[in-house]
């Protein structure tokens, strides 16, 4: 057994022990997580005060304070429910996470149609995969994903994000995948979460996201404009502790001559989300480290 295995079966092995906890039990750890990671260990606290101040100029401090407070008891409930799908049910995910909306995804692929589905970093998710149980039959669930640079970690965080049959495509082979799969004579529902700062060191696409000159990426709509497919958005809001509302939604493209219509869209839909209710996106990402200068 190499080092990597090694590693990767203790994680699991600790992982599914805590996972066997109640939820309940695990957020009553999770508001203590909360208070070691804001309070004593002051994570990435800068980062986050300094993105909602330019997200939101006109709040007060105490309202800052307020949404800060709540995000990082959010941040760590992601965590531990995260950590739950590790062992739970397909009954309890069902009373957890309220599905609206889902013909706006089943229609296009009854049509013969591709989707592609547009997320943030909002609301949990890392659950949002439980919608692929009510996909039309024959769909190829996916999901666009980073790898981890810790190899034993990253192989964990695959089995729990294919807790519900998606398959996970590694970013740099999202194209050839896809085109597989299309060729293949199949459709995919493919979620893309693409409010992240981009990798590349050229930056070539730029718009307003929550009042700031925000670089995006578009490549999300560029495969799936190649392949005709439809463009849906997802929102994941929490509607208690533990409870989510994910409601899907078609995206109309803008039509003001700019590029990437798609794209903009879903950013205007996500900033929606983001204002109606604040800590719920992941302010920790230093989202806009680069500037168009």
């Amino acid at each position: 057994m190499n080092k990597t295995t090694l590693k990767y079966k203790t994680f699991k092995t600790a992982l599914t022990i805590a996972a066997l906890l109640p939820l309940g039990v695990l957020h009553i750890i999770s508001s203590f997580a909360a208070f070691l990671l804001h309070k004593i260990f002051k994570y990435r606290v800068g980062v986050v005060r300094k993105n909602l101040r330019m997200a939101f100029p006109e709040k007060s401090d105490a309202e800052l304070r307020a949404i800060e407070s709540r995000f990082y008891l959010h941040l760590c409930d992601i965590f531990i429910e995260t950590a739950k799908l590790a062992h739970i049910s397909d009954a309890q995910i069902a009373r957890r996470v309220t599905i609206e909306g889902i013909d706006a995804v089943n229609d296009p692929l009854k049509e013969g149609k591709s989707v592609v589905v547009m997320l943030g970093h909002y609301g949990n998710w890392e659950w949002v995969t439980a919608a692929a149980r009510l996909f039309y039959p024959g769909t190829v669930a996916c999901e666009i994903y980073h790898p981890l640079r810790n190899k034993a970690f990253d192989r964990l965080m695959l089995d729990l994000r294919s807790r519900f049959g998606t398959e996970n495509i590694p970013m740099a082979k999202t194209v050839r995948r896809l085109l597989e799969i299309h060729r293949d004579g199949k459709n995919f529902a493919c979620g893309f979460i693409a409010d992240q700062r981009p990798f590349t060191p050229t930056l070539k696409h730029w718009t307003d996201f929550l009042g700031i000159d925000t670089a995006y990426v578009n490549g999300g709509e560029v495969i799936g404009e190649k392949l005709g497919a439809a463009f849906v958005y997802g929102e994941m809001l929490p509607v208690s502790r533990g409870h989510y509302r994910l409601t899907f939604t078609p995206i109309t493209p803008l039509e003001d001559g700019e590029e990437n219509p798609y794209t903009r869209a879903y950013l205007h839909k996500l900033e929606e989300s983001i204002r109606r209710n604040p800590p719920y996106w992941l302010w920790s990402h230093n989202r806009w480290k680069r500037t168009r200068q």
